[in-house]
């Protein structure tokens, strides 16, 4: 969808995805992870660092075979057929209204250190932040895959500085008491957890825009995916090693260490890389939205494209629907901790069935990746619990009004050769 000169390589691609995945969550998610499971979301973090890493490699192998910006979607239905595949696509569409809302506040959550914002002042704030997403998106997503290369070093750079003034400061240094080992704990704070790794699949809506995808794709995810493990490790390790009162403890973990701009620092960072992760994903919304349009799933308004090759009907639409689930919110108020369930139920429906899809289109040597793959996923389904329900919901809805299109386009399709046809005879 873009010029070749103008495409993005292993470098910016790994930049990319793990901006995406430390994106609305490394600063916070270890906090909310603590809360849960005391100690023992180190533990969680390390068996999902570890099981997302077969799944990287499956959705890496699947994406340089068959690049499109369907992703999960095309695969699917590569696999398993029409309406297979667009169902899950459609459902990544809906979780849109569950999904933008919760990276925002996410997001946003690093405004307050910086700046005083009243509730009314935030929504305009972060509807003007959608303006944003819109200009960067224009043209294309190589321009944001640089300067997120650039962010994902500095982010980096910070969490090693982190670690290292804190070991030349003992005295501020708690030593770890013992882990409970406690399953039920450790599953639940890795279901919240997974948010973290959300994005892994949206590089595979991307994969057209590498200059390489079989050379390339596959060792961008992987980079980005093991740099973004170690270092949800290493912020999850610091707090608990430097306890803190702040409210964003990240934020008094850099003050106690540094005598204070934690507020700053910290701040900055994690406001630019929320905004850098909702803009992949929105990038992967609206080129799936694009896909649908020409396959006939949606209206073909949406198919249209600009002169930078990106499809800016399906961005606005995107956008949009973003900023009216964004007042919705603001008005009725959400658990900011059910949404990332929420959605993580929708997310692991979509990577087992990426996974399933997988044992048909790939080399039978794969099979054991797929399987642990497939395993951990029912892992993570385990962990969410009841909150799946919004995804089997999605499901039940989307299914059989998909199956009756698809039919119904086919009945439409068979009539009109039949009408060519008589027409020829005649």
């Amino acid at each position: 969808m873009t010029g070749k000169n103008t495409k993005i390589g292993k470098w910016q691609g790994a930049g990319l995805l793990a901006t995406t995945l430390l994106g609305t969550g490394v600063f916070i998610l270890p906090q909310m992870t603590i809360n849960i499971a005391s100690n023992d979301a180190l533990l969680g973090w390390l068996l999902l660092t570890l099981a997302i890493i077969p799944i990287t490699l499956v959705f890496g192998r699947l994406a340089a075979k068959l690049p499109h910006a369907g992703g999960p979607a095309h695969f699917v239905e590569k696999a398993y057929g029409a309406v297979a595949g667009r169902t899950i696509g459609l459902i990544f569409l809906l979780v849109v209204p569950l999904g933008a809302p919760a990276a925002i506040l996410l997001t946003f959550q690093f405004v307050e250190p910086l700046i005083q914002l009243s509730e009314s002042a935030q929504l305009i704030t972060e509807l003007s932040v959608l303006l944003l997403l819109f200009v960067l998106n224009y043209r294309g997503i190589q321009v944001s895959a640089k300067i997120q290369f650039m962010l994902t070093l500095a982010i980096i750079m910070v969490v090693i500085v982190l670690f290292c003034a804190g070991s030349m400061q003992a005295e501020n240094i708690k030593p770890l008491s013992s882990f409970s080992f406690n399953n039920d704990l450790i599953m639940t704070a890795a279901g919240v957890a997974f948010w973290s790794f959300l994005g892994v699949e949206a590089m595979t809506h991307l994969a057209s825009e590498f200059k390489d995808p079989k050379r390339d794709l596959l060792p961008a995810m992987l980079i980005g995916t093991i740099i973004v493990g170690i270092l949800y490790l290493a912020c999850t390790a610091l707090l608990l090693l430097v306890p803190t009162n702040n409210n964003l403890a990240m934020v008094g973990v850099f003050n106690q260490l540094f005598g204070g701009y934690g507020a700053q620092v910290i701040g900055i960072l994690g406001l630019a890389g929320g905004l850098a992760s909702v803009n992949v994903y929105t990038a992967s919304i609206a080129r799936l939205t694009w896909s649908f349009s020409n396959d006939g799933v949606l209206p073909k308004y949406f198919s249209e494209v600009n002169h930078h090759h990106v499809p800016v009907r399906a961005l606005s639409a995107v956008l949009i629907i973003m900023a009216v689930v964004l007042i919705v919110t603001f008005i009725t108020g959400q658990n900011l901790e059910d949404i990332i369930a929420w959605c993580n139920g929708v997310f692991v429906i979509i990577y087992l069935s990426a996974m399933l899809a997988a044992i048909k289109l790939l080399d039978k040597k794969y099979l054991p990746l797929i399987f642990i793959s497939c395993i951990f996923c029912l892992m993570i389904a385990w962990g969410i619990g009841w909150r799946m329900s919004y995804a089997f919901i999605l499901i039940s809805i989307t299914t059989p009004l998909l199956w009756w299109q698809y039919n119904y386009q086919n009945i439409k399709l068979r009539k009109q050769q039949t009408l060519s046809c008589n027409k020829v005879i005649n």
